[in-house]
């Protein structure tokens, strides 16, 4: 399964260090648990997104993902993809960027020959440049954004509904960041996605954030004393106060950390998928 990790540092930028494959699996698990690709995005001091990230197939070098990465910015996002739809090539690796936007989804849904007919009615079609249905679902939600001037939450709403209601859904959880707010979205309840708010701490000898899950780690000195709010797939560290977003929450964390969740979705889309209606391949980039 795919794994998304949101972070919000407030207005300030500060420094975190990320490695997206903490550890090597064990060669029992190697098989399927090797990535298809991983990618971090973040924010410069004007607002303008950057992008890293790399396909790793199988039989390619993996120390991307296993080197760390020292970083600046407000909002951070980072994915480690394991391939539903769309071959081990950059234009389908996570993140994605659209209108100065990062995105990263995690799960899987059907008839994207429907979806890119009505990408093209909004004329937006040439923004997707690879294979991959999180892409085409970000450009949905590029459109309802701009129909909407400009509001986000308004757009992925409307993208989100658009796709219940028209489109075979297995799972739609998704984070998206600009330099100054971050969404995230878990739909409907086949996969978890978990909340994290982190005040400042109140003591001189504060400890730094130090968040890991099965695969990606994020370390940082700079966030030991003002409060953040952090989105993951799983629950990254020890702490008590980690949330699990209920099913059909749109979360919105806005630039002074004000934490804002919705539940603007229906409660389960018209037609479901289950595991068993995947490809294999696509079962199995799903699985825990």
């Amino acid at each position: 399964m795919c794994r998304l990790f949101g972070l919000h540092a407030g207005s300030q930028s500060v420094r975190a260090t990320f490695w997206l494959l903490d550890a090597p699996d064990s060669l029992a698990d190697q098989s399927r648990r090797e990535p298809d690709g991983a990618g971090i995005g973040t924010f410069d001091a004007d607002g303008k997104p950057h992008v890293a990230k790399q396909p790793l197939a199988a039989w390619e070098d993996h120390a991307f993902a296993r080197e760390a990465r020292d970083l600046k910015s407000t909002t951070f996002l980072a994915h480690v993809r394991y391939a539903s739809t769309g071959a081990h090539t950059m234009v389908n690796t996570h993140p994605f960027e659209q209108d100065g936007r990062l995105f990263a989804h995690n799960g899987a849904f059907g008839d994207l020959e429907r979806l890119d007919q009505r990408l093209a009615e909004f004329g937006i079609a040439e923004l997707v440049k690879g294979q991959t249905d999180s892409e085409r679902l970000f450009a949905l939600i590029t459109a309802e954004t701009r129909r909407a001037g400009g509001d986000v939450g308004k757009g992925i709403t409307q993208a989100i509904r658009w796709i219940a209601k028209e489109l075979p859904v297995f799972s739609l959880n998704l984070i998206l960041t600009t330099g100054a707010d971050l969404w995230a979205v878990r739909y409907p309840d086949t996969h978890e996605l978990h909340l994290l708010e982190r005040s400042p701490a109140r003591s001189g000898e504060a400890a730094p954030l130090d968040a890991r899950s099965s695969r990606i780690r994020a370390h940082s000195k700079d966030l030991s004393r003002s409060g953040h709010v952090l989105i993951a797939t799983e629950p990254m560290d020890d702490n008590p106060a980690w949330n699990p977003l209920a099913a059909g929450a749109l979360v919105h964390v806005g630039p002074g950390l004000e934490v804002a969740t919705s539940y603007p979705f229906p409660e389960a889309p018209s037609h479901p998928l289950t595991l068993a209606d995947l490809s294999p391949s696509a079962a199995a980039s799903q699985k825990p």
